[in-house]
């Protein structure tokens, strides 16, 4: 059980930092224009040298930002509720707090999963038919690592909650 839980709070740290690192910085999309290199994030865009906060609500990215803090929230709280069972602090016992964590991961992997898929349909919808040298970047590719990982503490997780529901009999009949 613990090895399910230690697995499952370090796929979370982890997947947590990503998420961190992700939503923060500039580097979701690199594009060429007038021969030079121009990137861009969540919440602004650089040309070389300078970078410009997008000074227009644009609806793709309000959700894709909303959810990507949703995530890094959930997570968060789960990671919190994930080293309370780990050190089997008790304040509230019939609040089973591995199943609590799990399902908590599950839910940080929906909304950063919606978050990625929402930035990647009007991406490739606008971009792919209006311009073609550009692609996703490394800011982008970490928020789809952080999916992954997120799934794997819920994973981890809730094999750690059925280990301890379901025990195993050590007698045979």
């Amino acid at each position: 059980m613990y090895s399910f839980m230690g697995g499952g709070l370090f796929c979370a740290g982890v997947g947590n930092i990503l998420l961190i690192v992700s939503t923060a910085t500039d580097y979701w999309m690199q594009y060429r224009q007038s021969s030079n290199y121009m990137h861009q994030g969540l919440w602004r865009y650089c040309t070389p040298g300078k970078c410009f906060p997008h000074n227009i609500s644009i609806a793709h990215l309000d959700a894709t930002r909303a959810l990507m803090i949703l995530s890094l929230l959930a997570c968060f709280i789960a990671i919190i509720i994930g080293i309370m069972a780990f050190i089997h602090y008790s304040s509230f016992d019939r609040f089973d707090k591995t199943f609590a964590a799990g399902i908590l991961f599950f839910i940080s992997c929906f909304f950063v999963f919606l978050a990625m898929a929402v930035y990647t349909g009007v991406t490739i919808n606008y971009y792919g038919k209006r311009y073609g040298n550009w692609r996703f970047s490394w800011s982008y590719i970490i928020g789809w690592v952080s999916v992954v990982l997120t799934f794997f503490s819920g994973i981890f997780y809730f094999c750690a909650y059925r280990m301890h529901e379901c025990p195993r009999s050590t007698t045979s009949h």
